[in-house]
Order: C-alpha cells, then structure tokens, then sequence
C-alpha cells in the first residue's frame, strides 16, 4: 500500500473511533460519563458499532506502524516498536471480539479475556508509542518531530501508570483521556507520515 494511502487510512480510523467513542459519551444516558469506562460502552446501544471501531483502530495501529517502519531510514528501523504496536492492536481487538460472545458463553472467562486484552493493548501501544519515538531522532528527515512525539507518548506512558496506581485516578474519565491522548498521537502520527510521503514524492521532481 502506498505511504500516503497507508497515512489516510490510519488518520480516517483513528478520526472515527474519536467520533464514535465521543458521541456515545453523550447519547449513552444510561452511564455517567465520568464513572464508566469506555469498554462499559462495548455492550448496549451503540456497542456494535463502538466494537467495530475497536477493530477499525486495530487496523488504523498496525497501518501506521508499518508505514513508520517502511519510512524511516535504515538506521533509524526498529522492529521492537512495530512489534508492540501490532501487538497492542492485536490485544485491542481481542477486546472487542471477545466482548461480542464471551460474556454470554463464558462469564469468569470474560472477565480474564477481557482484562488481560485491555492491559496488554494499553501497555503495548504506549510502549511502542515511546520506543517509536525514540528512533525519529535517528533520522534526518523526522529528527524534528522527536521531542513533540518523546513528550507526548511518555505523558501517555506516565499517565497509564497513573492511572493504574493511584486511586484517585482510577476514574472512567481519567481512561479515556488516556485513550483519547493516544488516538490522537496515532492520528498525528499519521499526519506527519502523509507530509513526509508527500515531500518524498515532491522531491525527486525538483
């Protein structure tokens, strides 16, 4: 798939899983807001659809992660962050999928499923999130984007573990604030591919 494809498809997935997620936290007056966690919303109105975007961001995780990998220079590759983006993805949708039958078929097997999927997903991404960071100082042409990305996904990275430990923290808004924090890095990295796709292609031409 071409970069600059690769790029859009990851920004439209992580664009819609915002738009979805945020609007359920509005049309869902069965739950409050600040209380419940996003996977509460995996079941009832609206949590087909909140399921599928699961699975759509999955996509939009391992998309980006590839066309970063397939961008950046040889010296600047790694496939430590790949592997735990993809991972992360795989977990995040086993999220999902398993939420779709297994609290009918299999209740205690669920909730093991479930929580072990969620902090797999959230461990994994962030990770990969600092460890991809990382590597953009090794490259020219992304060295410029190192410090926003190494701040923001150690802010993600710091704010999990916050969030993990800390009592206080341990609310459904702090969640999805994190969540909210690493779609929207997802989405900008997929921004910044595009542009360096786009000027890779103007380049030559000059």
């Amino acid at each position: 798939m071409p970069p600059r494809v690769t790029a859009l498809a990851a920004m439209a997935g992580a664009g819609a899983f915002l738009l979805v997620a945020g609007s359920l936290q509005v049309v869902r007056d069965d739950l409050d807001w600040r209380q419940a966690t996003l996977s509460q919303y995996l079941s009832g109105p609206g949590g087909l659809l909140l399921r599928t975007l699961y699975c759509v961001l999955a996509a939009a995780i391992v998309l980006l992660a590839t066309g970063l990998y397939a961008q950046l220079s040889a010296k600047a590759r790694s496939g430590a962050p790949w592997l735990l983006l993809c991972f992360g993805a795989l977990a995040l949708a086993g999220v999902a999928i398993g939420d779709s039958w297994l609290p009918q078929v299999a209740p205690d097997f669920h909730h093991w499923f479930h929580h072990t999927c969620a902090i797999s997903a959230f461990l994994c991404v962030t990770t990969g999130m600092v460890l991809q960071a990382w590597r953009f100082r090794l490259d020219d042409a992304w060295r410029r984007r190192f410090p926003l990305a190494a701040t923001w996904s150690v802010a993600c990275y710091a704010l999990l573990w916050v969030h993990a430990l800390w009592p206080p923290a341990g609310q459904g808004w702090v969640q999805k604030l994190l969540i909210a924090l690493i779609v929207l890095a997802l989405w900008l990295g997929g921004w910044w591919l595009w542009r360096a796709a786009a000027g890779a292609v103007v380049r030559p031409q000059r």
